[in-house]
């Protein structure tokens, strides 16, 4: 049984099938081209020719659970499983959760249900491993929320994966216990350490890589590079970053032995699973859906196919694409931001692509004081900011995440307005607002 890949395995499928075995793929990325569907005892896939299914963006690990779900409804000969049968599934959905917030997926639908419930059994989880890896991510003491997953837990069961072997990850979530289970999640976050010191490598050199190509321009709206140096396992991860730097498509490849093979990541409006299917004759494979996807080619065709993925993009991305844009739900005044008000827009939870958090434009605003650094080196800026004067002022802390280079551009006085995600902290055993500030605008100088 394959899951979340094979949908395109049409050469593996045939041969599992001359070896005798049978083979359940279950998938969700992008339909091979030409609708050439591999052999197989089984395909479980929610957009399959015919389907009728409702929900197409379900994901990867939300199609294997929907499986399973079936599987225990044929074992129990109803629509309603044994009370043994429908523990276990309440309790895997922590598992599936997971899988739903670090795919990437859209979550609307039924993803969005999955890691809803999921979210909320993790720090109760039976599973020694699965509590064992929250211990170890320094998240015991408190709720596990998407954000959590997407930037501590997911980043930890991946490293094993890209600088290790994806087996401790599935030895900690089946048969772990007790030392052993410590054992490994401790194992994780050291692997994860080692992760982002690469990542940190291949980043800096695929930015320089990229600007001295001509990559990170307006006539050239995609980047395309390949190095003997980069891990294959991690160039996915740098090309999310690269895209949040460049706003446009990003494909990074480890060349070795003659072929290049790496991954993608792309942005919105750019079908990244279809470039690479018009690209298709270059390449040796590919596969994804629209935001991400892997891909091989022989290292003979790399420029070729870098010049034909460029004009595809060039096609389909205006200039105007490429600069990066903030969505606002709404505008606020500081005095609505009140821990009640907060409370019931957690309800919006959880959240993520598709569903993003609620973003405020808050205008009138004084910055009180000069930034203050935050975080190693510090790359971030902790800002006071207040709506009003004397006792009657209202003030707000705001985080701004990877704001350190502009710390001396920010002074105290200057009348702003904020694109805001406001957050309740509890920090302290203290219930207050504050927020992650995500664009600002200068509308007097001090």
């Amino acid at each position: 049984m394959s899951v979340d890949c094979g949908i395109g395995a049409v050469g593996p499928a045939l041969r599992a099938r001359h070896l005798g075995l049978d083979l359940i793929i279950t998938d969700h990325h992008e339909l091979p081209p030409g609708g050439v569907l591999p052999e197989a005892l089984a395909l479980v896939h929610p957009r399959l020719p015919g389907s009728a299914y409702p929900f197409g963006d379900l994901c990867g690990a939300g199609v294997a659970y929907k499986l399973a779900w079936r599987l225990c409804t044929m074992h129990s000969g109803s629509s309603r499983v044994t009370p043994s049968l429908r523990t276990l599934l309440v309790e895997l959905l922590a598992l599936a959760s997971l899988g739903v917030i670090a795919d990437v997926v859209p979550l609307i639908g039924e993803n969005r249900v999955i890691a809803r419930h999921g979210l909320a059994r993790i720090q109760r989880s039976p599973l020694p491993g699965l509590r064992a890896l929250v211990r170890a991510a320094g998240l015991a003491e408190q709720t596990v929320e998407a954000v959590d997953v997407g930037f501590k837990l997911a980043p930890r069961l991946n490293a094993c994966g890209r600088l290790g072997h994806a087996r401790d990850a599935v030895e900690l979530f089946t048969t772990a216990e007790g030392e052993r289970a410590e054992e490994i999640a401790a194992d994780l976050c050291r692997l994860n350490r080692d992760r982002q010191g690469v990542e940190r490598g291949i980043l800096g050199q695929a930015r320089e890589a990229a600007e001295r190509a001509g990559m990170t321009g307006p006539d050239r709206r995609a980047i395309v590079c390949a190095d003997a140096r980069w891990h294959a396992g991690v160039v996915g991860i740098v090309c999310a970053r690269l895209v949040e730097a460049y706003c446009r498509p990003v494909i990074l490849l480890q060349k070795r032995d003659g072929l290049c093979h790496g991954s993608g990541r792309s942005v919105a409006g750019f079908d990244l699973a279809r470039a690479l299917a018009d690209c298709s004759g270059l390449l040796e494979k590919h596969g994804g859906h629209a935001m991400a996807a892997g891909l091989q080619l022989r290292e003979c065709k790399l420029d070729e196919f870098v010049e034909a993925f460029t004009a595809r993009a060039n096609e389909s991305l205006r200039p105007e694409d490429l600069c990066p844009s903030v969505l606002i739900d709404c505008r606020a005044d500081l005095a609505e931001l009140t821990p009640a008000e907060l409370g019931r827009l957690s309800g919006l939870a959880p959240h993520g692509r598709g569903n993003p958090e609620v973003r405020l434009l808050v205008g009138g605003l004084t910055l009180g004081e000069a930034p203050r650094p935050l975080g190693a080196a510090a790359r971030h800026l902790d800002l006071r900011v207040r709506a009003g004067e004397g006792a009657a002022a209202r003030w707000l802390r705001l985080v701004a995440w990877h704001w350190g280079p502009r710390r001396e551009s920010l002074r105290a006085g200057m009348r702003l307005d904020a694109v805001v995600e406001p957050k309740l902290s509890t920090f302290g055993g203290r219930t207050r607002v504050e927020g992650e500030l995500r664009d600002l605008m200068v509308t007097a100088a001090p």
